[in-house]
């Protein structure tokens, strides 16, 4: 049950099960990264053998949009770089994440002859969820920000309650939508997704909200804003 300030309760039903179909509003599992405000990136340090090509001293360090520098002469087979490249280094976690776009269509392979096909290699947008209670292992939010949230007074968090188990409450964070490789590797269905209703009426005029600053003059989530704030007021 949703709390009766929550705008899940705008649609009859919200989460409904998913035959593992991959589609906007599915509800999968996948490695994604933590996005720091310093990214950080790993820098070949030298070896113990200058002959072996397989193992290097590497450091982890602050990568500054300004210190970029080309890559070292030595070669390292596991590390191999183009020109212009760095390898950068984050933090992951395997935590559910939502689809925000639908699966593109595959290129023919007559036309991805004579090119690499990491340049047509399909991929799909994804929003991932954090957990939002506080607990032994998790920082969580403060309880006056989640219910700012519940209000649906930012457009780049939004509250919800997962059926896969896990934290009471969690975070989908519109703000870190990222690609996903489409490769059985990459992802995991949980065997939800988000019903019709729900993608039609709160995920669409959601996007358009986080996109292009605003919603759609006729959005039930402006009649939802103004409900809130008649009952609770500025927070």
């Amino acid at each position: 049950m949703f709390p009766t300030d929550a705008v899940q309760n705008i649609c009859d039903s919200w989460w409904v099960e998913n035959n593992n179909e991959l589609k906007r509003g599915a509800l999968l599992y996948a490695f994604l990264p933590h996005v720091d405000q310093i990214p950080v990136t790993l820098r070949e340090e030298g070896r113990n053998d200058p002959t072996s090509h397989d193992r290097a001293i590497l450091n982890v360090t602050p990568l500054r949009i300004q210190d970029h520098r080309p890559k070292k002469t030595l070669p390292v087979a596991a590390l191999s770089l183009d020109e212009g490249e760095l390898w950068t280094a984050y933090r992951a976690k395997k935590r559910p994440c939502l689809v925000i776009g639908e699966e593109p269509p595959s290129v023919d392979n007559v036309l991805r002859r004579d090119m690499p096909k990491k340049l047509t290699s399909p991929t799909v947008l994804v929003a991932p969820y954090y957990g939002a209670d506080k607990d032994g292992r998790r920082a969580g939010y403060n309880a006056a920000l989640v219910e700012r949230i519940r209000h649906a007074e930012y457009p780049q968090f939004l509250v919800d309650q997962l059926p896969i188990g896990g934290p009471k409450e969690s975070i989908l964070r519109f703000d870190h939508i990222q690609p996903i490789g489409l490769n059985d590797y990459a992802y995991e269905h949980t065997g939800y997704c988000l019903s019709d209703e729900a993608v039609e009426s709160i995920l669409n005029d959601w996007l358009i909200w986080v996109f292009y600053g605003g919603l759609p003059p006729e959005s039930m989530l402006i009649l939802f804003q103004e409900e809130i704030l008649s009952i609770y007021g500025n927070n």
